[in-house]
């Protein structure tokens, strides 16, 4: 059996030519996971809207009524009550998406530890990728993922104060709305936290380079 050693330049030309294939794919694959949960999110988010305008076209509310609180009926706060519910679906699903294709991306990562010094030592080049098994980070709040996550979270959260409040039969306080919305947005962002910290202590260890990474 070939040792690594008894490798020839190409062949590791031909674990940079598969890299960077996998590299693309795994972009590309995070990249239409992110519009597609993004897209069923805020269809779910247009439901209470749709299900109001359809509501007042059959004439079974009065469309003056939904500019008032205290006159809109029960049952479209319990749509948005529900509506905010299921939202959080895509908003997990997009945590775990997004970890996914993290790990994905630090296993190649790894991968390229195998041949990119060889390739320095014998060609004098490596590809200008990186080779470092801890990134990329999944808690990147910054990143468009982590703003796509964050927006998410505000959303599913007024949803659910307003439906929640309005179910209750009280009276809208701004200053007790924003807080709910702001205590039930940081409750979303808490899962994102934790579920992303959890995977970033997932990196392998099993590449011959990785304990000069940790030094």
């Amino acid at each position: 059996m070939a040792q690594k050693d008894d490798l020839t330049p190409s062949q590791f030309l031909q674990f940079a030519a598969v890299d960077f294939s996998g590299i693309y794919a795994v972009h590309l694959a995070a990249k239409e996971e992110r519009l597609k949960m993004t897209r069923l999110a805020m269809s779910l988010l247009s439901g209470p809207f749709l299900a109001a305008i359809a509501l007042a076209s059959a004439k079974v509310v009065d469309p003056q009524s939904l500019t008032r609180w205290q006159d809109v009926p029960w049952y479209l706060f319990a749509v948005v009550t529900a509506f905010g519910v299921l939202s959080s679906l895509p908003f997990l699903r997009l945590i775990e998406a997004v970890n996914a294709h993290a790990r994905t991306a630090r296993a190649i990562n790894n991968f390229r530890l195998l041949y990119a010094t060889k390739l320095r030592d014998d060609l004098g080049w490596s590809p200008n990728l990186p080779t470092d098994p801890r990134f990329p980070e999944t808690y990147a709040p910054l990143a468009w993922p982590g703003v796509n996550v964050t927006v998410l979270a505000m959303a599913n959260s007024t949803y659910l104060a307003v439906g929640v409040t309005g179910l209750s039969g009280q009276e809208p306080n701004l200053l007790l709305l924003v807080a709910a919305i702001l205590l039930v947005a940081l409750v979303h962002y808490a899962v994102y936290y934790i579920r992303c910290n959890v995977t970033r202590r997932r990196h392998p260890r099993s590449s011959p380079g990785y304990s000069q990474l940790e030094g």
